[in-house]
């Protein structure tokens, strides 16, 4: 693991100066009153006229917006994105968050909640329960087709959250745990977001932000017919679409940004809970708009949610093992280049968003679409038993596994790979050396086949929720399709999101998967799911413009008592018979300039026993005047770190210790200044809970 140096400091430092030095255009400082709650009534799910009709020329909407923690176990925990075994969570760098919005048209009683959440995936499991929990609590207010949770795709934060096997090999199987952080913190954030509603605005805009990402597969991009890539300027999507929120009072509730890039800033050596470089770009904005501590109000709500970035890589620097050259400083520089142009399109944003809330969905059987030939070659065909294919174990450019990719039957000269390939692939996976069919599994399939598809319009907004990562092209593709059904209607902007409501794979073009790169063989439903996702959408977009009702599907399954898990709880915490738990191990020095790192080391026990949701494990705090202790940075904001690691000692293995690393700012005012720890400790007599803390000796910074 790349461990945390001074560099750290000045990285984050430029990032978060950015925020407090805005100049001309900056986002307002906000108030804290809170918003008055206006009613609204319960979706219609079988209207009887289009959205954009019942709701022409209006710009009246009711606003919520919420965040809540949902920062699962920070310690021996198997990470969720780069299926790495040895890859367990040893810390946070920064916690992770549900970010909820509410928007409802009064002018035709519906509305729809928007989740980008700080997730490898939402697995569909996490949407199962958490509409099941939101119907608990609210009735009929939301359901499948007016709930859609985005994942920002972060790649550092623990697994175990999914009901299908694919998803829970590498976490050891399912960590309950970690699901019901997921579920309860996603469900919170809604159901406040949705209490919060009043009378507000919205505004829209769009550009294109370059340098801040490239296509880690330029050779199969490239597959993609001269006539069809000579219409954009670049190998991946630049463009940045984002909604600003304002109430009626004029205090700014919040804004949604959509931009293609993967969130993999960190690499698979990375042991830290991060949100990585959205986590990052959302964090300071929302530090932009009145601050932010550790269970403190959730006034403004920045998400930076993601795209079609199936081929998207931000590491524009380079790197190895999947992250940037430096995990940490690439984060910071991914983040910076999102929110500066966040920022612009907010200071900027002036085109209001009139019309209503309108939305379809409908569950897919994706490995067994007949897809028409309008939507493919000229020749009808279907989709296919999911499987993955040789390149997938491979790792894509900026984060190779075993072997190469490229690995295909597409050309096959001699007479054994003839025979290799017809044992390995079948028919409907044309150029697929087939490694895995999980679709053929017993008594389940290994991953999902019964998938959402939702549709959702704000006004001339379309989001396009797929629970696939659409490589670029895909996505534009997929776009052009959704534009064409809705022309009339008064969108203008058809964005991708996902990956979103479940998980199933990738999906590129049908000539990208000829090449069989990474995210070719990641393409589950085989050459024509592409194909098989416009034809659906197309539907859903031809509903939702004649006022039209739409079929629910199959219904996937729930497979809640089917789950297993393999990792047991913690059993019991100790530690040395002279020391407490919270007494430091290793002392800080007495003095630091700015730029250091001051770093502390506690007798402490297993992050597991309190996930500390809405809370921290740590507190820099400074000394003040009157001698009393105020925090300055904690564990939600990616400026401190808290790292554990087991302990061995004599005669359990049961102990740990815990380090707070403080890469100190280089405008950090000189005084004194502490770190802090707080925990909780198990026994092994009766099985509670103890909570403890510790904190180091002060200290100088000069």
């Amino acid at each position: 693991m790349r461990k945390p140096t001074a560099r750290l400091a000045p990285v984050l430092g430029l990032l978060l100066g950015s925020v407090l030095a805005l100049g001309p255009g900056a986002p307002p400082r906000l108030s804290t009153a809170s918003a008055a709650r206006a009613p609204v009534a319960a979706p219609v799910a079988a209207p009887a006229e289009a959205a954009g009709n019942a709701c022409a020329g209006s710009a009246n909407f009711l606003l919520g917006a919420a965040r809540s923690d949902i920062t699962g176990p920070a310690a021996e925990v198997g990470m969720m994105g780069y299926g790495q075994v040895g890859q367990k969570t040893e810390g946070i760098h920064l916690r992770l968050y549900s970010r909820a919005f509410v928007i409802a048209s009064p002018c035709n009683g519906r509305r729809v909640a928007f989740v980008s959440a700080d997730l490898g995936m939402v697995f569909q499991a996490v949407k199962q329960q958490v509409v099941e929990r939101l119907r608990a609590k609210l009735g009929d207010t939301f359901s499948d087709d007016n709930v859609l949770l985005s994942a920002t795709h972060t790649h550092s934060g623990p697994g175990g959250f999914s009901h299908y096997t694919l998803y829970n090999l590498t976490s050891l199987g399912f960590v309950p745990q970690n699901f019901e952080a997921i579920v309860s913190g996603i469900t919170d954030s809604i159901v406040r977001a949705n209490a919060r509603l009043a009378e507000g605005s919205l505004r829209l805009a769009s550009g294109d932000l370059r340098g801040a990402s490239a296509n880690r597969s330029p050779e199969a991009y490239l597959r993609n017919p001269e006539s069809e890539r000579v219409r954009y300027s670049d190998n991946v999507d630049t463009r940045m679409t984002l909604l600003r929120m304002t109430g009626a009072d004029g205090r700014e509730l919040g804004l949604v940004n959509w931009f293609a890039v993967h969130a993999t800033s960190f690499g698979n050596t990375n042991h830290y809970i991060s949100g990585d470089n959205k986590g990052l770009a959302a964090h300071a904005f929302e530090v932009g708009q009145g601050g932010l501590t550790p269970g403190g109000p959730d006034t403004f709500v920045a998400a930076f949610a993601n795209s079609n970035e199936g081929d998207v890589t931000p590491n524009i620097l380079g790197g190895t093992n999947g992250g940037g050259a430096n995990d940490f400083e690439d984060a910071a520089l991914s983040a910076k280049k999102q929110y500066d142009f966040a920022v612009h399109l907010w200071a900027t944003a002036a085109m209001p968003v009139m019309g209503g809330v309108d939305y379809r969905h409908a569950y897919v059987k994706m490995d067994a679409v007949d897809v028409a030939p309008a939507y493919a070659d000229g020749s009808a065909h279907r989709t296919c038993p999911a499987a993955i294919g040789l390149s997938m174990i491979a790792g894509a450019e900026d984060g190779p596994g075993f072997g190469s990719e490229g690995a295909t039957c597409e050309s096959v000269h001699d007479v054994w790979n003839q025979f290799s390939c017809a044992a390995v692939t079948t028919p409907c996976q044309g150029e697929k050396p087939i490694v895995l069919e999980m679709g053929s599994m017993k008594p389940y399939p290994w991953s999902p086949e019964v998938l959402p598809l939702q549709l959702v319009t704000v006004g001339p907004l379309a989001l396009v929720a797929v629970p696939f990562e659409l490589t670029t092209m895909a996505g534009r593709r997929l776009r052009d399709t959704v534009r064409a059904q809705l022309q009339g209607t008064g969108v203008t902007d058809v964005v991708i999101a996902g990956p979103a409501n479940a998980y199933s794979g990738y999906v590129a073009t049908r000539e990208e998967y000829a090449r069989q790169d990474y995210e070719g063989a990641s393409t589950h439903f085989g050459p024509w799911t592409l194909a098989a996702l416009q034809q659906s959408f197309a539907g859903l977009a031809g509903s939702l413009r004649e006022g039209a009702a739409v079929a629910p599907g199959p219904t996937p399954r729930d497979l809640r008592k089917a789950v297993v898990g393999l990792q047991p709880g913690v059993v019991f915490d100790d530690k040395l018979l002279w020391v407490d738990f919270g007494a430091v191990a290793q002392e800080a020095k007495a003095s630091y300039a700015r730029g250091d790192t001051a770093s502390v080391t506690f007798w402490g026990g297993h992050p597991r026993n309190d996930l500390k949701l809405g809370g921290t494990y740590l507190r820099v705090q400074r000394r003040q005047a009157d001698g009393t202790w105020r925090d300055v940075a904690h564990d939600g904001e990616g400026g401190a770190l808290y790292h554990w690691q087991r302990e061995y000692c004599v005669p359990t293995l049961a102990c740990s210790h815990v380090r707070i690393d403080w890469p100190i700012p280089l405008d950090t005012p000189p005084g004194t200044y502490r770190l802090v720890h707080e925990g909780n400790w198990k026994s092994g007599w009766d099985g509670r809970v103890h909570p403890y803390s510790g904190n180091s000796r002060p200290f100088t910074v000069r």
